[in-house]
């Protein structure tokens, strides 16, 4: 041996086993292989292995599934407050919509029954907008969009379906001024339509009133109260008002009555204006929108309004 190999080292019993457990093994698994390929041996266990591992599959899983639910959450949140929005803004322009077809549809059945007024009751009239109003109590008057330039005189009487209005005290090219039935410095010759009683009205702001009606007058509260034609303003027999309650004056020798007026003072979007010359075919104790809906007997044909007279103090 020479002088510089080492002792001999002495060959271990493992090396040489290795290569056997290897194919031991190997075949053992072709053994199970086969098994369970011809006979499904193998199937039981690994459903058993399957419920064991499981809970350690869901566990590793569940960071995934929490973001993408979070991130679905999210996504849907947000989707809901845009359809949500939406669906607001829909609602709003469909209910402004609404109110403005319910708003035409009531000025087209008011200024129906203008027309209708006019057209029935054989009265020559102007059909005109208001343009503005002021109804403070101690100022009730309205403007009109219609002025000189369309015909439009001071003096002129205004109504509407029910009855009448007031007067025309001012007038430019393209407006005109009303003077209300209920304004403080307006007063109305009028009769009881009843039994032809000859008084006042007189306006107090938002109502109308009576003033010295004799106790011997044979007055009731419903009476209707129209224009008698008295000093050329307006033309008798259009309604003015219903007496709604009656008390004593301060000295207790006359009474003193409330009006209800028979047009519709604070409505509607346009009025009446009545042409000078016209031949007026208004039936007495009825207002206009009913004289129009039918025959009326024997109506008095009165010519229109005269050149404007001082109005009753």
């Amino acid at each position: 041996m020479p002088p510089y190999a080492g002792p001999p080292v002495a060959s271990r019993q493992g090396d040489a086993s290795s290569p056997l457990r290897l194919l031991a093994y190997l075949a053992l698994a072709i053994v199970l292989i086969v098994l369970d390929d011809q006979a499904g041996w193998l199937a039981r266990l690994r459903a058993q292995a399957n419920v064991l591992v499981q809970p350690v599959w869901a566990l590793a899983g569940l960071p995934g599934r929490l973001g993408t639910q979070v991130k679905d959450n999210a996504a849907s949140h947000g989707q809901l407050v845009a359809e949500n929005r939406e669906l607001r803004n829909q609602l709003l322009i469909a209910n402004a919509r609404l109110t403005r077809l319910q708003t035409a549809a009531l000025d087209n059945a008011q200024l129906r029954e203008l027309l209708n007024v006019a057209e029935r009751s054989g009265l020559d009239v102007q059909l005109a907008p208001i343009l503005d109003i002021d109804l403070d109590p101690v100022r009730q008057r309205l403007v009109l969009a219609a002025g000189t330039r369309d015909g439009v005189h001071v003096g002129q009487a205004v109504i509407d379906a029910g009855g009448l209005m007031g007067q025309v005290i001012a007038t430019t090219g393209n407006s005109a001024t009303v003077l209300l039935l209920t304004d403080p410095d307006h007063a109305v010759p009028v009769t009881v339509a009843r039994n032809g009683v000859r008084l006042i009205v007189y306006g107090r702001g938002d109502t109308l009133e009576l003033r010295d009606i004799p106790l011997s007058a044979g007055v009731e509260v419903g009476d209707e109260i129209v224009t008698s034609g008295l000093g050329g303003r307006f033309p008798a027999g259009f309604p003015v008002g219903s007496i709604t309650a009656l008390r004593p004056d301060d000295t207790h020798a006359f009474l003193v009555g409330e009006l209800k007026p028979a047009a519709q003072l604070d409505r509607g979007r346009d009025v009446l204006l009545l042409r000078p010359g016209a031949a007026i075919h208004v039936p007495p104790n009825l207002p206009l929108s009913e004289a129009a809906g039918g025959p009326a007997a024997a109506p008095a044909t009165l010519p229109a309004s005269a050149p404007p007279a001082a109005t009753p103090a």
